[in-house]
């Protein structure tokens, strides 16, 4: 681990894990209202359906059930900071598996239990969940596919798989599920930080209240007595725009996204996950 990577901001973990399994039950409760229709809609995600994303969401938050049934690694490979750059990576195998787990599930109810199915999924994958993190510190470390990594840091990456998919589900259906505080909170200050890591310097202020500033982007020009360069944003914007699912035009279009001095476009840097 680099040391720059290695200095991750604190997080409460109590309160981060007790927030995801608040979320993935809102997630269980609103899948539990949709229609075989509705479950075929189309969502921003490439060739996805609601169904897909559905499936996705719960093997998402099931990945740290799996990680932990593995034997512990001997040591920490990977820290919090580096999971933001290294989910590319994998995006192929995420994809294979959800398609995968969306088959399983129609091979074993029919599609027109899918709906059903998908709640006893959820159930499942959070008394699992909640059984791993009443087991186990958050020091105890995780075998994941980039190497050793610590179950609170691994938490931290589900907050943000969560609360992104959890958008994306709203966008896509049209229902208004509850955003927990500390999942959006973790969401935003890891992407803030991952901005950070990135284009490192002091010349503009990255702000996103109530929960993370950060400055980035290295000036020559830029003194210490010259203020920052400022991009101001709200939490769900700002993960939208470190997602790519919303444009840096159209955040400003929408006046989303509020910029002083010449050099607060950083378009150019985002987004940070895709």
């Amino acid at each position: 681990m680099s040391p720059a990577r290695n200095r991750t901001r604190s997080h409460d973990h109590a309160e981060i894990r007790a927030a995801v399994l608040a979320q993935l039950d809102h997630v269980r409760r609103a899948v539990l209202t949709l229609t075989p229709v509705e479950l075929e809609a189309p969502t921003r995600l490439g060739d996805w359906t609601v169904r897909d994303l559905a499936v996705h969401i719960a093997l998402a938050a099931a990945a740290t059930t799996g990680s932990a049934a593995l034997p512990e690694p001997p040591e920490q490979e990977f820290a919090l900071l580096d999971w933001p750059v290294r989910t590319a990576e994998f995006a192929e195998a995420f994809d294979r598996a959800t398609r995968e787990a969306v088959d399983a599930l129609e091979a074993s109810v029919g599609p027109g239990g899918t709906t059903e199915a998908l709640g006893e999924l959820y159930r499942r994958t959070a008394a699992e969940l909640a059984d791993v993190l009443d087991a186990n510190t958050g020091d105890r470390l995780l075998a994941t596919r980039c190497g050793g990594m610590r179950l609170d840091d691994h938490l931290v990456t589900r907050a943000v798989e969560l609360i992104v998919h959890t958008d994306d589900l709203m966008v896509a259906t049209g229902r208004d599920i509850p955003l927990e505080r500390p999942t959006v909170a973790a969401c935003a200050r890891l992407l803030a930080d991952t901005l950070a890591l990135k284009a490192p310097g002091g010349s503009v202020e990255v702000r996103i209240p109530p929960y993370a500033v950060v400055q980035c982007v290295e000036d020559p020009r830029h003194t210490r007595d010259t203020p920052p360069h400022v991009v101001e944003t709200d939490p769900v914007t700002w993960i939208r725009l470190a997602t790519g699912r919303t444009g840096w035009g159209e955040a400003l279009d929408a006046s989303r996204v509020s910029t002083s001095g010449e050099r607060a476009d950083i378009s150019g840097l985002l987004p940070l996950l895709s």
